[in-house]
């Protein structure tokens, strides 16, 4: 490098010492010698800065060099301290975004598997629910042994449902709240015989007044309810199939104190009641018209015998109206898919009913379908009364309508009209 080069690198463009010419500089290309220019002169060279940046005119009535409000350019100059402007893109420039926007749309098929996902979760759910509630139930062993001249198999399922008066589990400030009283022994308070037919035909409720006359075997004449303070389920069971001809497939049986608890861990349950009651032996006391009644109103409403001419054969009808009413309560949507209404109701419900050791819980779903399809309800048809050995009166069948009626059930056929008109 030349001394004159050393010079031209170590002087700045802007200092005002003339550089020295570099070999060549008056020659034009080609040889030709430039014309120079007067230093200082019109022609002299300019070293050029880069043009200053152009900003937008204010807007009218603003001063210069004040940003408008609320936003981060400046007209004149770039405020100190903010975020620089963000640039704005050419037309031309191509887009740094993904189609379709900034967020990925889930193609039909992962909405698929999502769905499926979570159905199978749910149905995992539900059959480990069934087996835990098959595994709580309370089986009593014996219930449906064969016996010599037991009655054949008949077609359909017939359950024998039962409510008792045990106060098991009831506390002595609970018996009084509920009006129950202390009783010694074993009886039942309601009988209901459930028919489920093979076919298409609705389910048939029949409900056995307990005060009825029946043959007990071994035992002679006496009220369907001494079966039970007897011989207790079994004797029961053994009664009710020689009396009726019919085949008792599964048995269930309830106590007040577990009454109670299905009815509250359902939320009450609507009832419409026909007539004002008022029955301090049954801790009640109901306007007409209908109302949701709570565990102690529901027991006291199906117990007391105030009302009608035939408190008995009234006392019959609200419990088959109660009885339909909890079962489609329990079984409705809001219930079964709400887990803090359905896991309440399986834990009391397992802990209210016993069943014979034949009988899980598919069968107890059959229950539940059955009552939910608006089963015929109807009563033995009874008239008069019968002294019995025992002592008091019972209440007298009356013959030809009663083997009508339990004929039809044998056979799986459709009770007679003028029978379920008469209940």
């Amino acid at each position: 490098m030349s001394e004159d080069d050393r010079t031209r690198a170590m002087r700045s463009p802007g200092d005002g010492r003339p550089l020295p010419p570099r070999p060549g500089d008056g020659q034009r290309s080609g040889g030709a010698p430039a014309h120079r220019v007067p230093s200082g002169g019109p022609g002299a060279p300019t070293h050029k800065l880069p043009a200053a940046p152009q900003y937008p005119e204010p807007p009218p009535g603003s001063q210069q060099g004040q940003p408008p409000k609320g936003g981060s350019r400046v007209y004149g100059k770039v405020r100190s301290g903010k975020s620089p402007v963000r640039p704005l893109r050419s037309p031309e420039e191509p887009s740094q975004r993904p189609p379709g926007g900034s967020r990925r749309r889930m193609s039909g098929g992962t909405i698929l598997k999502i769905v499926a996902g979570f159905l199978v979760v749910l149905l995992v759910a539900a059959v480990g629910m069934l087996f835990w509630i098959d595994s709580r139930l309370a089986g009593i062993d014996g219930v449906l042994d064969d016996y010599d001249g037991r009655v054949a198999d008949t077609p359909g399922t017939n359950w024998l449902l039962v409510g008792s008066d045990s106060r098991k589990g009831l506390t002595a400030a609970e018996r009084k709240k509920l009006a129950t009283g202390r009783a010694a022994g074993q009886r039942t308070d309601s009988m209901m015989l459930l028919h489920i037919p093979e076919g298409s035909d609705k389910p048939t409720l029949v409900s056995l007044p307990r005060d009825s006359a029946v043959t007990i075997p071994g035992r002679g004449r006496d009220k369907l309810n001494a079966a039970y303070a007897i011989g207790g389920p079994k004797l029961l069971v053994r009664t009710v199939e020689t009396v009726t001809g019919v085949h008792v497939d599964n048995y269930m049986e309830i106590g007040f104190a577990g009454f109670v608890d299905i009815v509250d861990a359902v939320g009450g349950v609507e009832i419409n009641v026909r007539a004002a009651v008022n029955d301090p032996k049954a801790g009640l006391k109901l306007k007409k018209g209908t109302q949701t009644l709570t565990g102690s109103q529901a027991l006291g409403y199906v117990r007391t015998r105030k009302g009608g001419a035939l408190p008995d054969f009234e006392r019959t009808k609200r419990q088959r109206q109660f009885l339909g009413a909890v079962v489609k309560k329990a079984a409705s949507p809001g219930v079964l898919i709400n887990p803090f209404t359905s896991i309440p109701l399986a834990m009391s419900a397992t802990d209210a009913v016993e069943v014979d050791s034949g009988t899980g819980v598919f069968d107890m779903l059959s229950l539940g379908l059955a009552m939910g399809d608006s089963p015929v309800t109807t009563v033995v048809p009874f008239g008069g009364d019968e002294v019995v050995p025992s002592g008091g009166t019972a209440v007298k069948w009356e013959r030809d309508k009663a083997l009508a009626l339990f004929n039809a059930l044998k056979n799986d056929q459709p009770v007679p009209k003028d029978i379920i008109d008469a209940a």
